[in-house]
């Protein structure tokens, strides 16, 4: 299973491998008093900045670890002299590694970029060929049935099929939504048009698209809540994946609970907190990152969207993009997705405000 890993900002890489390979290389001189160790260690920690960080920390690094080099490891010792050849040629071969392993580098990272791009394309192909294929065919047998048996089905039998054809309509409507989006948010062209906007309201919104499952929404909201600066119709969609996911695995006889609560009393730096709480299964604390992965599904867990990961995927992103997080926490029963929105300063009584 695909575990996440903190990432390490680039200065920090470039100044941890420059000390570990100082450290390491004084300690080869002491020991073995050769050279060539220490120049293979100081180039080594050049190709691993290269790997890891921009081109810039490359140039930088390479000509401080020549720099240094000259100044612990040659003769005369703790002095920057180089009229020597050989003390020339070690910082040119210091920057002729820069620039071949920086080159390299980016061919590299380039490569990996075409790789994941094909990835995904792959993926929304197989995403597509399945989950738009299921309902159109109940759409398109639906709607053959009662076309052909028109005059025999009773008005109850008619309003069934319509009922299930809408259903399914919206269903793919939903999914082509948060395809686009998917690919949208993948390469970064989505940029929300904020304004304040009432939590309460867009919530809402949301529910009121549930409409044959609303009686199974409870939401609880407190007394006063500041706005929310967002795009409204993009926080719509990121809460309604999330709405949908719990309602679909959640037992029909069950309902689901949406709180809206502030965190933080200074409003400045307060944030709005939207839980959304099932009563199903819940997943396991291994699956809590995973499940807001593009695309991730596995036996045990099937998500929305058929199985194929992309609505809390979508909902990450969206999120993401208004400052604010989303994350899986940990309850006793059930599933709880909490969602984390930075408020503005002024307060929203009761919840009224716009949401357009």
């Amino acid at each position: 299973m695909k575990m996440k890993t903190p990432t390490i900002p680039s200065h920090y890489l470039a100044v941890l491998a420059v000390s570990t390979a100082l450290l390491i290389s004084y300690g080869l001189d002491i020991w073995l008093g050769s050279n060539i160790a220490v120049l293979l260690i100081l180039q080594l920690a050049v190709v691993v900045v290269a790997l890891s960080c921009r081109s810039r920390w490359v140039y930088g690094v390479a000509l401080f670890e020549a720099l240094c080099f000259n100044f612990l490891f040659t003769v005369p010792r703790y002095s920057l002299e180089m009229f020597n050849g050989d003390d020339m040629v070690n910082l040119l071969v210091f920057l002729l590694v820069a620039v071949i392993t920086s080159k390299l580098a980016e061919l590299y990272q380039h490569q990996q970029n075409q790789l994941k791009q094909e990835q995904l394309r792959n993926s929304i192909l197989l995403s597509v060929s399945h989950d738009l294929r299921t309902p159109l065919s109940t759409i398109i047998g639906t709607l053959s049935t009662l076309k052909e048996y028109m005059d025999k089905l009773s008005e109850q039998e008619k309003q069934e099929l319509l009922d299930s054809a809408t259903i399914e309509s919206h269903r793919l409507h939903q999914y082509i939504e948060n395809l686009l989006q998917a690919t949208k948010l993948h390469h970064g062209v989505v940029v929300p048009k904020m304004s304040e906007q009432s939590a309460v309201a867009i919530i809402h919104h949301v529910m009121d698209r549930f409409s044959q499952q609303k009686y199974r929404l409870i939401l609880q909201i407190d007394d006063k809540l500041p706005l929310i600066s967002v795009s409204a119709s993009l926080i719509q969609q990121a809460i309604f994946n999330v709405i949908d996911n719990a309602l679909r695995y959640s037992p029909i006889d069950k309902a689901v609970i949406i709180s809206i609560n502030i965190l933080g009393t200074d409003n400045k730096c307060s944030q709005v907190v939207i839980d959304v709480r099932d009563q199903g299964d819940g997943i396991s604390s291994a699956q809590s990152e995973t499940i807001f992965e593009l695309f991730y599904s596995v036996d045990s867990f099937k998500r929305n969207d058929s199985g194929t990961g992309l609505g809390l995927a979508v909902s990450k992103g969206i999120i993401a993009a208004h400052h604010g997080s989303i994350q899986s926490v940990p309850v006793a029963q059930g599933c709880l997705i909490r969602i984390c929105l930075p408020a503005c300063i002024e307060v929203s009584i009761n919840g009224k405000g716009n949401a357009s």
